[in-house]
């Protein structure tokens, strides 16, 4: 058996281990062995393609083994350092981050490629497509590791026209594909001028969408990043690299639909850019005027609202990541489930700033897996309730969906927690969240708030009990 046939015998095995992981992730009890057979399969993939580039190296072997090992050695320094110092809270921004790298590699490789050897019209096309949607993917993404991170403000770029303009980019985008061609080996001008139209198309694209709507952003761009891997393997004439792309780019198309049904959003508008964003999204932080008074608690005020009841919905979101305070809010539930109270979790699908985030904390905590349920499951429950706890978040639980058409989150679905007898809100003060849109939910008759760090209020509850 000759090196080749091996390596692709080996990426074959990789390719179905990347199909598994995908199918572990689905649910959180296979969670972590989904992690586990995407690891395998990904150490795999690397070790023959490494075993390949050592087959068809036309220096001496142990020249390009050095090379190899430095940048391998690099990759693994870095990634363990931040991998090992990285917050939960800044997951969201670290995973645009590496978004990033992936757009900028397939901008690499597509330039590598094109000046190494043109080829014929198909490769030219895999060149010009693979550097678009790389440029794109890069610029988006360190626009969305700007505004997550908080280097950028989270409120949209509403530019007049600006589907116009982004319509504009892809004919242009599409004419320089002709001149590209036509030029053959000598279309590096175009492809350059591609470059530069689909780097402002990338930054346009994420710039022109609000905070609240970052979740599906970053979903949006891991399909971008795996079409942009999937175009760098047809240059690289890289079947696993082909595979992996596709398999992220779909799921990633896949996990955005999703998102939007749970937010009322046009899928094909999420494509575009701008979706979600009238013009009351362009608030600054502060949002509109309070709508009314509110009534503040105490954390010895909430126990013994626990205490009295017999049905408790947790609420977490951002705030709670941002506190810390999964792991006393595991241990708040872990008493009142002891006391003969049933309690679970009601988790919205963009809850936190990137999917699944709340789930991963409550894992992380030791919650168990049939007391976290998703919006859908929950929602009907909410009439049925004593007391809700809403911990940290707020966009979510917003009444303004259902109640003002003129919101910026007009239709998208709230879980519905002023429905229950009594609503607790956990927050630090009365700002707006993320998405800068006041909360009427802060006022109603049946809602309490309670102030401070929401690890310190929860540990003070929990000695309370």
């Amino acid at each position: 058996m000759t090196v080749e046939s091996l390596v692709q015998a080996v990426y074959l095995v990789a390719a179905v281990l990347f199909v598994l992981s995908l199918a572990g992730l689905s649910k959180q009890e296979t969670a972590r062995r989904g992690v586990l057979l995407g690891m395998t399969g990904m150490g795999l993939a690397l070790v023959a393609t490494v075993a390949l580039a050592l087959d068809r190296s036309e220096r001496p072997v142990g020249v390009t083994a050095g090379l190899i090992l430095l940048v391998l050695l690099v990759g693994a320094a870095v990634g363990t350092w931040r991998a090992r110092t990285v917050e939960m809270t800044q997951m969201p921004e670290l995973i645009a981050l590496l978004h990033s790298f992936v757009g900028a590699a397939a901008v690499l490789v597509g330039f590598g490629s094109y000046l190494t050897d043109p080829g014929g019209t198909v490769h030219l096309v895999e060149v010009f497509l693979g550097v678009l949607i790389g440029a794109v993917t890069f610029t988006g993404s360190v626009v969305a590791f700007g505004k997550l991170s908080g280097r950028l403000r989270s409120f949209p770029l509403l530019l007049p026209g600006r589907n116009w303009l982004n319509l504009a980019a892809l004919v242009a985008c599409a004419g320089l594909l002709w001149w590209f061609l036509a030029a053959g080996e000598s279309g590096l001008v175009p492809l350059l001028l591609m470059t530069a139209v689909a780097l402002a198309l990338g930054w346009h694209l994420v710039a022109a969408i609000g905070g609240g709507d970052m979740p599906v952003v970053v979903s949006m761009l891991n399909s971008y990043s795996g079409w942009a891997a999937a175009a760098a393997g047809f240059m690289l004439g890289n079947d696993l690299l082909i595979i992996t792309g596709a398999l992220v780019g779909s799921s990633g198309a896949i996990l955005s639909y999703l998102m939007c049904r749970a937010m009322n959003r046009s899928f094909v508008s999420v494509i575009l850019g701008g979706f979600g964003t009238g013009d009351a999204a362009a608030l600054p932080q502060g949002g509109a005027a309070e709508p009314g008074s509110y009534r503040e608690t105490t954390a010895l005020e909430v126990a013994d609202r626990l205490i009295a009841a017999r049905s408790v919905i947790v609420v977490p979101g951002y705030g709670m990541a941002v506190a810390k305070a999964q792991y006393p809010v595991a241990d708040l539930v872990a008493k009142l489930t002891a006391r003969g109270t049933t309690v679970r979790f009601g988790i919205h699908p963009v809850a936190g700033r990137l999917p699944g985030h709340m789930n991963v904390l409550l894992a992380e905590a030791k919650v168990p897996y049939d007391q976290v349920l998703g919006m859908d499951e929950i929602n009907d429950d909410f009439p049925s309730t004593d007391v809700v706890l809403v911990i940290g978040a707020n966009d979510t639980v917003n009444p303004a969906a259902q109640d003002d058409p003129t919101s910026p989150i007009a239709g998208m679905p709230v879980l519905e927690v002023w429905q229950a007898r009594e609503v607790v809100v956990f927050k630090r003060s009365m700002a707006t969240g993320y998405a800068g849109v006041q909360n009427p939910l802060f006022f109603r008759e049946n809602t309490a708030m309670l102030f401070g760090d929401a690890k310190d209020q929860v540990e003070l509850i929990v000695q309370a009990l």
